[in-house]
């Protein structure tokens, strides 16, 4: 067997395929549209994007099953080529009463998030959104905007523990989760 013949195609990137099955709840945004390209607001400044302002989107989610207790929100594009995709952004411990985040909750001040939330640094170790920046002729990115439903108050993760560590933490609590995909891709 050849290397090539080693690797899956992009098809089967599926980041939710091994995880367990939980209900499916809905989330929605003012800015970003399922299976559209990401807008220059929520693309990379910090990592060279031409436009991009590395504002969070906004996001509404509603039908969490009964239960819930709080969310974590991440955003994470599993086309990265790094062997394990890239975590754009991870926040714990939203209340369950909370139902929206305005857009702009990641710029890193927390002034933004609700009381009590808690911003875990993304894969460049700030804890903040970074927006979208697939490398030049790498091919369309698929961005995976997540909000999950937990069966407890806080997940009891420090502010040093990272998105990966989050959500393997996250994974015995899960009650439901709610979905939305957003694309990038630069071109030279």
């Amino acid at each position: 067997m050849s290397e090539r013949e080693n690797v899956r195609p992009m098809s089967e990137n599926n980041p939710f395929a091994r995880l367990r099955e939980v209900p499916a709840f809905t989330v929605t945004s003012k800015d970003l549209t399922e299976g559209q390209p990401l807008p220059p607001a929520q693309l990379s400044g910090i990592f060279g994007i031409p436009g991009g302002e590395d504002v969070s989107p906004q996001l509404s989610w509603s039908g969490a099953p009964e239960g819930t207790q709080s969310y974590v929100v991440t955003v994470y594009d599993p086309d990265a080529p790094t062997g394990s995709g890239f975590w754009h952004w991870a926040v714990a411990d939203i209340p369950a009463s909370v139902t929206e985040l305005p857009a702009d909750a990641g710029n890193g001040t927390a002034d933004l998030l609700p009381p009590g939330a808690l911003q875990i640094p993304n894969d460049a170790r700030l804890a903040r959104y970074i927006g979208g920046a697939p490398p030049v002729g790498h091919g369309r990115h698929r961005y995976f905007i997540v909000v999950l439903a937990l069966d407890v108050p806080s997940i009891g993760v420090d502010e040093n523990t990272t998105p990966a560590f989050l959500t393997f933490t996250a994974g015995t609590h899960i009650l439901g989760r709610a979905v939305l995909t957003a694309t990038a891709e630069t071109t030279g």
